[in-house]
């Protein structure tokens, strides 16, 4: 476990998942695919609910800029922005019922992502993991694997399908399902600290952690679920903040731009 109160701009020299593609500016790529955790609050545009088409615009850019290098790209969007299950569970909503609410919320998170992609000239797949085939292809795996490979960038709606599971799990497994190299989650800050940055001038931002060291510590990364099944997997996460215009770029790179998430000495 390594920290810093101050982002690193070195590169990391691990070699591990190294991919040895180069990119269309030449420079090495680290990582060959990647999924692309999104949050759904991200969506809203600093309101606490609601779509900023602005949002998905500027978004839909930093992922064009990374797909042009030749990097494979999935991505996992929540639907925080439109419904959480759980908060509908609060109100007395049945639990499973909220949760497929949220699944549709990330559905829809999920088409206003591939409108935004497409009109940038990308090409698409929208998969889902409940049947809606009016609006979205069904998950299968060897026909995501196979998009990918064709360099299309696929988006995995509805979660897992199932509720009482996160799109953080979500994100997990097919990360874990479709072979990529690194399971890469955008928040609003630079990456993991020990407390709040926006509440603690004081917090100390972590280069590097180990899964266990996120378990134990209770950190703010992903929910327990996922943290423990990408350990199983030896799923790498980096942590960083997709609001800095070209970190998408720099992260399949490989450059130490947040928190990067391994076994290490685990």
């Amino acid at each position: 476990m390594s920290a810093s109160s101050a982002p690193s701009p070195s590169a990391s020299s691990d070699s591990s998942n190294v991919s040895g593609v180069s990119g269309a500016s030449g420079a090495p790529l680290r990582y060959k695919r990647i999924l692309l955790k999104l949050s759904g609050e991200a969506f809203a545009g600093g309101q606490e609910f609601g779509l900023d088409p602005a949002t998905f615009t500027r978004l839909a850019e930093e992922i064009r800029q990374v797909h042009e290098t030749g990097v494979q790209v999935g991505i996992v969007i929540g639907g925080g922005n439109i419904v959480r299950g759980a908060s509908l569970s609060e109100c007395g909503v049945d639990r499973v019922t909220g949760d497929q609410a949220g699944m549709l919320a990330t559905l829809i998170n999920c088409l206003c992502m591939q409108d935004a992609l497409e009109k940038q000239g990308v090409i698409t797949r929208l998969t889902s993991a409940i049947t809606v085939t009016q609006v979205a292809e069904p998950f299968i795996r060897r026909r995501a694997l196979r998009h990918l490979e064709k360099g299309r960038v696929v988006l995995f709606a509805a979660g897992t399908g199932n509720p009482y599971f996160t799109t953080d799990s979500a994100a997990t497994l097919r990360a874990i399902e479709t072979r990529c190299d690194i399971l890469m989650k955008a928040t609003n800050v630079d990456g993991v600290y020990d407390k709040d940055p926006n509440k603690h001038t004081n917090a100390v931002r972590f280069d590097s952690l180990t899964y266990t060291d996120v378990i134990n510590r209770q950190l703010k990364v992903m929910d327990t679920s996922a943290i423990a099944l990408c350990r199983e997997n030896d799923m790498p996460i980096m942590v960083f903040d997709l609001n800095t215009a070209g970190n998408l770029v720099r992260a399949a790179r490989g450059e130490r731009i947040g928190t990067l998430v391994t076994r290490g000495e685990d």
